[in-house]
């Protein structure tokens, strides 16, 4: 009778390949989707433009020349100059990384605030989810963007109290839809059989259950970037976050009012920023979507 031979570990490593080349043509087959790869081109120009302004050959975005002020566009002044003389074109590129950095700060507090309760509240059960969840249906009774405005304002103006309470608000949402997929993670055998092996409750989260879920956290992160950017800017265009002559998408439309009759291109420059920013982030997120949640993926990926 013969014997057929493979090299050792042979079985072990070729599922590991297959997913990893799987995982490959699913991102070659998204990135050719126009839509995502639109989404993921927006992003990374705004990413290398918000990191790399400081280093750019651009004018100094909070310099101010009277003499200069509301010139139309030219060589330069690529996007002329607003009301105090100051570079139109470096004060958008500079407000992309303000921007950007307030939106990864609340997303992050949002989401370790999110994770933290979600994930408590789903794999205890009983009173802990009760009281948890009693508490976010009452903010969910609220809008996100009122609770933040009101917060903001009991804080005082400035930007690190507009991230505050952007963050403190934020979460509540995905609270919700984390507990969701932990009650569905606690449930599978890989849990039950760790809680026989001994595992502790905070072993079990951070080690079986947080991995196994990070697919829809991803998911979800990723398509709030938009709302974020919408909210941070709306906070910021009513005065209560970044204080002049800090450049920020938002304070620039709030700076432009007045000018709206003889220079609207104040108002729609950052606007157009802010447009692109939450379509490319939003675009991204669908893409991600497909890649990393198996109830959407596209036939034959």
């Amino acid at each position: 009778m013969a014997v057929r031979t493979q090299p050792i570990g042979a079985d072990a490593s070729a599922p590991a390949i297959a997913g990893g080349s799987r995982r490959r043509r699913r991102w070659a087959a998204l990135l050719r989707e126009p839509g995502t790869a639109l989404g993921f081109f927006v992003v990374a120009t705004l990413l290398l433009a918000g990191l790399l302004s400081p280093w750019l050959p651009l004018d100094d975005p909070t310099k101010i020349n009277l003499t200069d002020r509301l010139l139309p566009p030219s060589a330069e002044n690529l996007l002329g100059t607003d009301h105090l003389g100051r570079d139109t074109f470096s004060r958008v590129v500079h407000g992309a990384r303000m921007t950007l950095l307030a939106a990864a700060a609340t997303l992050a507090l949002s989401m370790t605030i999110a994770l933290t309760v979600g994930m408590l509240s789903g794999y205890h059960g009983g009173w802990p989810d009760t009281a948890l969840m009693g508490v976010v249906d009452l903010l969910l009774a609220f809008p996100s963007l009122i609770l933040a405005l009101a917060v903001a304002g009991a804080l005082g103006p400035g930007l690190f109290n507009v991230l505050l309470a952007a963050g403190a608000v934020w979460w509540v949402g995905h609270a919700r839809i984390i507990r969701g997929v932990t009650l569905g993670a606690r449930q599978m055998e890989y849990v039950m059989a760790a809680r026989a092996a001994g595992a502790g409750n905070l072993r079990i989260i951070l080690r079986h259950i947080a991995p196994n879920i990070i697919g829809p956290i991803i998911v979800i992160a990723s398509l709030d970037v938009g709302w974020i950017i919408l909210g941070i800017a709306g906070l910021n265009f009513l005065g209560l976050g970044a204080q002049p002559p800090t450049p920020e998408w938002g304070a620039m439309l709030n700076d432009a009012r007045p000018h709206l009759q003889t220079a609207p291109r104040l108002l729609l420059l950052p606007g157009a920023a802010i447009f692109i920013a939450v379509l490319g982030f939003n675009l991204l997120g669908d893409g991600l979507r497909d890649l990393l949640d198996p109830r959407t993926a596209r036939p034959g990926g």
